[in-house]
């Protein structure tokens, strides 16, 4: 029987895969009792349980995590860790601008404070802070829509290098785009390795229990219950990290909905085969419309291909596998295969606009919620400062992440699935050879 609390998932994670095995922490032992309790083990919560560890040393914190680290979503995604700003936050564009340069010193001190934990750690997920990435478009709507992104990375001071169809093959091996621009505001990882990482070299006052999912929270302010799949844990306050699936517990109904994004990565290339695909050791593109294909040339002579939503429920694995296959081809006719060795699916969080919860949902309960895509950094540097919030460390960072709106308002269903499916059918129109 499926378990309503969790995404359930066809398919490994192809990163997890390539990684020794692991031995998770599966069986409570000791006390049911702890100061905080963390649900959901994903960058954001293993954020939020580490700082707060650090700054209170003398307390207990239990993270709880429905799945096993590596196979969450957390280790499902492309690898891509942007300090790039949300956008749109309000309508004055000067203001807009404004909120975004904000950001950016927010996610740039984040992505430092990321840097040093695993360098504390030895932690060795292929740090890539060099190779920068691309943005491409194959339509003319998409070349619209990078020209503003141009324009927009001018206002906030991001370099950016304009490439013609001739710069972007010679670089990437394919002719598909004829447009695009490169930045190096980005960082690659292997995302499982930093997740599994991250998540074994927790401070010693912190409690890491996997395969333990929660179905309740009774109680009130200064003594919460939750009860999970391995009894019940009680705790003052509580930090809920589990993203969509925060609705299970009451949170948030109507404002979040899970979307499933797929990924394919080939097996190692042999090295004519990987200098099919551009010089660099490896790089990443992002599309010029959001339901449009993005790559990366990894380290190791793989390559990965990610596409394609569905709304609440995973795709057969025959269907997603298909679909990749073929927009690999599209923009590689040249590669002697075009098979895959590992393809799975993978959940990420959305809002209406585009808005993250972050901060106190009731007395002695906080949450960061609503990802949006952009869960590996935002959520890490988010989980930092939440736990910041709660222990009452005021700072700069803190005050801007609050000061971002929130997540709008969702129609209950049927409507909000008739919604979601129709924008993903009609923007998959208008993506065309964007996918």
């Amino acid at each position: 029987m499926k378990n309503p609390y969790l995404p359930h998932y066809n398919n490994r994670s192809g990163w997890n895969a390539l990684l020794p095995a692991r031995t998770a922490n599966t069986e409570p032992q000791g006390p049911r009792a702890f100061d905080f309790i963390v649900i959901g083990a994903g960058f954001t919560g293993l954020s939020a349980a580490r700082r707060l560890a650090e700054l209170a040393p003398d307390k207990s914190v239990l993270v709880l995590e429905g799945s096993v680290i590596g196979e969450g979503s957390s280790s499902r995604n492309s690898g891509f860790m942007s300090t790039f700003p949300r956008s749109g936050i309000v309508k004055d564009p000067a203001q807009d601008d404004l909120l975004g340069r904000m950001q950016i010193r927010v996610y740039e001190h984040g992505l430092q404070w990321l840097k040093r934990t695993l360098q504390a750690h030895r932690i060795d997920c292929d740090w890539d802070e060099d190779s920068g990435k691309y943005n491409a478009s194959a339509t003319p709507a998409g070349k619209a829509s990078l020209l503003s992104g141009i324009d927009k990375n001018k206002r906030l001071g991001i370099d950016t290098e304009v490439l013609s169809q001739d710069q972007l093959a010679q670089r990437l091996g394919t002719r598909y785009y004829d447009f695009g621009y490169y930045t190096r505001n980005n960082v690659f990882v292997q995302p499982a390795a930093m997740h599994r990482g991250l998540a074994d070299t927790l401070p010693a006052n912190v409690t890491l229990l996997e395969e333990t999912f929660a179905n309740r929270i009774t109680g009130g302010a200064g003594r919460y219950t939750v009860s999970t799949s391995k009894g019940d844990f009680s705790a003052g306050q509580l930090v809920i990290a589990n993203n969509a699936f925060a609705r299970r517990l009451g949170f948030l109904k109507d404002r979040l909905i899970a979307i499933y994004t797929y990924a394919g990565l080939t097996p190692a290339l042999s090295d004519e085969q990987a200098a099919a695909l551009g010089p660099a050791r490896q790089w990443g593109l992002l599309p010029a419309h959001r339901l449009g294909t993005t790559l990366r040339k990894v380290s190791g002579n793989r390559f990965m291909v990610r596409s394609a939503y569905s709304y609440e429920s995973e795709r057969s694995a025959t269907a997603y596998t298909t679909m990749l296959k073929s927009y690999y081809k599209r923009r590689f006719p040249q590669m002697a295969s075009h098979d895959f060795e590992f393809v799975w699916g993978g959940t990420t969080a959305l809002t209406r606009n585009g808005g993250i919860f972050f901060g106190k949902l009731a007395e002695g309960i906080y949450g960061s919620l609503g990802c949006n895509g952009s869960g590996v950094l935002r959520g890490t540097v988010n989980g930092r400062l939440l736990a910041e919030l709660m222990l009452n460390h005021p700072s700069e960072e803190l005050d801007a992440v609050l000061g971002l709106g929130g997540p709008a308002w969702l129609p209950p269903e049927p409507l909000r699935a008739l919604g979601v499916k129709s924008a993903i059918f009609y923007q998959g129109i208008r993506a065309s050879a964007e996918r």
